[in-house]
């Protein structure tokens, strides 16, 4: 009968080690998800802090899936109607100033969105981290009074994006990105993401402000300050087109 404990206490290890084997991508896709769900849509305000100037701008955005999203800018009046769109791997931005529609190449992925520290590969092909990289995890460490998995997503060969190394702190307990390092070709540090003030907003629990400071330029930065938010609603495929980008509208 002694067997009897042993065999049950290994039944209990093995439960055990089920509920914990989650894997690196396991986590970094539960991550996505949270942040987006099946569809989102938001209300936000970006803020380019400079130190001599700030400059302040309002947008929604709206993504589907992993493959569709789209932005648009909505104030001040010499941006209002600027938009960004993503489909599968293509992207363009609308300038309605001059009414053109111009394509993303992937060498216009590491340029600066509308002026900000974010680049187009940034705010337009956020999910790629789901599924242009490896994952491995890394540590755990506190950020934020926040117990986090620590996870370092590295580039697949000929993947189209702009960092070849990206480390990632994830909430253990929201599944949130709380500190975003990104990496270069050449292993170096140019920006650093943090997101604070976790509040419910569409039904689950979001960063509302994040930051973004590049490593090399003292005194810059851009916040996003999400004021609304919605999640897993019916949105069609061909809202997210050419055409729907010209004519949307605050």
């Amino acid at each position: 009968m002694r067997t009897l404990p042993i065999i049950l206490l290994s039944l209990v290890s093995v439960f055990s080690m089920g509920l914990h084997a989650q894997t690196a991508t396991d986590i970094v896709t539960k991550s996505d998800l949270q942040m987006r769900g099946d569809s989102s849509y938001t209300e936000l305000t970006m803020n380019i802090i400079r130190p001599d100037w700030t400059r302040s701008m309002s947008m929604k955005s709206w993504t589907k899936g992993k493959e569709l999203s789209l932005v648009l800018v909505t104030a001040p009046a010499k941006d209002k109607g600027s938009a960004s769109l993503k489909r599968q791997r293509e992207m363009w931005n609308w300038i309605p100033s001059i009414e053109r529609v111009i394509k993303i190449a992937p060498s216009m992925l590491g340029q600066s969105w509308m002026g900000s520290d974010f680049t187009n590969d940034d705010l337009i092909n956020q999910s790629s981290i789901v599924v242009d990289y490896t994952h491995a995890i890394h540590g755990t460490e506190v950020f934020d009074n926040d117990n986090t998995y620590v996870i370092n997503a590295i580039a697949k060969p000929d993947a189209p994006v702009v960092w070849s190394k990206v480390r990632l702190w994830i909430s253990k307990d929201t599944y949130l990105q709380r500190k975003v390092e990104f990496y270069d070709e050449f292993d170096e540090l140019v920006n650093t993401m943090k997101t604070y003030d976790i509040k419910q907003l569409g039904g689950r629990k979001i960063a509302t402000r994040m930051e973004m400071v590049p490593a090399d330029k003292p005194g810059n930065k851009t916040e996003m300050i999400t004021y609304q938010a919605q999640f897993n609603f019916a949105i069609k495929d061909s809202f997210f087109s050419q055409s729907q980008m010209k004519v949307l509208r605050d």
